[in-house]
């Protein structure tokens, strides 16, 4: 009796929930907002704080929205507020546009744990959820509720690693499915080099039962797209590039002969000519920005509902969102 209430007296070391489990904080209302930092560099004449950011950031707004953010006081020179639009900047000037807080779409929080140990951990991602910041989602992603779990709680007592969690690949906001996380920044660098390494190797001629053998991670994922394949099994070796596209700063992601190389096999699973629909499944040997998506498309079977690309692998035409008048609340 004695021997047990000693051993009671002492507080447990933390352990972690074993998997399944979920995790996750509900979203704040808004977000903190973001800063954009920016070096004036100019041989000559150095431009007004106006004509700097309507030519320089003109997808982000036209000249009348960002006249509208410099008279809210969204920019500083240098640390100090400037509202005049005409003002002259200096070379060496370090000017930041503040923009303000705004509320990000509907996204899911709450991440199904399927695997943790001490270096990664395997999340569920739902749909809906953008894995990292970027464009109206800079809050409301994987990466945060990662960073707001205090995994140093769920850490074994073996264990003295600070957990260091950072998403190692990406899956697309639309897309459910695994995601790996390293808890470790070893383990990042570990897993991030064999997701590198089928990238590098999908791209080149191979022999099949080779390269499985010296994939070290494989992906597969399941869709549902439009008309009837008619093979079982189709081997799609088409390049991905960048295009201009109207509202998206960066360009868009296509099929395009100058790309840079992408294969992906599929496999049919189930064909309902009913709906004139296919479910299939998808192994990507690369790992291009929106691959399945342009892939399926590509060979006319666009996935179902994808509003973005038709077949052949390239984009819907849309007009750009923005409209005059709104750009000094928009987010954008």
């Amino acid at each position: 009796m004695a021997s047990a209430a000693a051993a009671t007296s002492h507080q447990a070391p933390p352990t972690r929930p074993p998997p399944p489990y979920l995790f996750g904080r509900p979203w704040p209302e808004l977000n903190e907002g973001l800063s954009y930092t920016d070096v004036i560099r100019c041989a000559h004449a150095c431009p007004s704080l106006i004509d700097f950011y309507s030519s320089n950031y003109m997808s982000s707004a036209p000249r009348e929205g960002w006249i509208q953010r410099i008279r809210n006081g969204q920019i500083t020179i240098d640390g100090v507020v400037v509202r005049d639009p005409s003002s002259v900047l200096r070379d060496g000037s370090r000017v930041v546009y503040h923009r303000i807080p705004w509320k990000e779409p509907q996204a899911p929080h709450l991440l199904p744990v399927l695997y943790e140990d001490d270096d990664m951990i395997a999340i569920n991602k739902p749909s809906g959820l953008q894995v990292l910041p970027g464009g109206l989602f800079q809050q409301r992603t994987v990466l945060m509720q990662l960073q707001w779990k205090d995994w140093n709680n769920t850490t074994s007592c073996c264990s003295k690693r600070k957990a260091h969690p950072v998403p190692v690949h990406r899956l697309g906001r639309g897309t459910s499915g695994i995601l790996l996380c390293a808890k470790t920044k070893i383990a990042k660098v570990r897993l991030a080099s064999y997701f590198a390494e089928g990238t590098a190797n999908g791209t080149v001629e191979r022999d099949e039962p080779e390269f499985h053998k010296a994939r070290r991670i494989s992906k597969f994922y399941r869709a549902l797209v439009t008309g009837v394949l008619e093979k079982d099994e189709v081997e799609i070796n088409q390049p991905i590039g960048l295009v201009h596209y109207p509202g998206v700063a960066h360009g868009l992601y296509v099929a395009s002969s100058s790309g840079k190389p992408a294969m992906s096999k599929v496999c049919v699973l189930e064909r309902d000519l009913e709906k004139s629909q296919t479910l299939v499944q998808v192994e990507i040997y690369s790992g291009r920005p929106h691959q399945i998506r342009i892939h399926l498309a590509s060979i006319g079977h666009p996935l179902l509902g994808d509003s973005l690309y038709e077949t052949g692998g390239q984009p819907k035409f849309c007009e750009s969102e923005h409209t005059n008048g709104c750009f000094a609340e928009d987010g954008y």
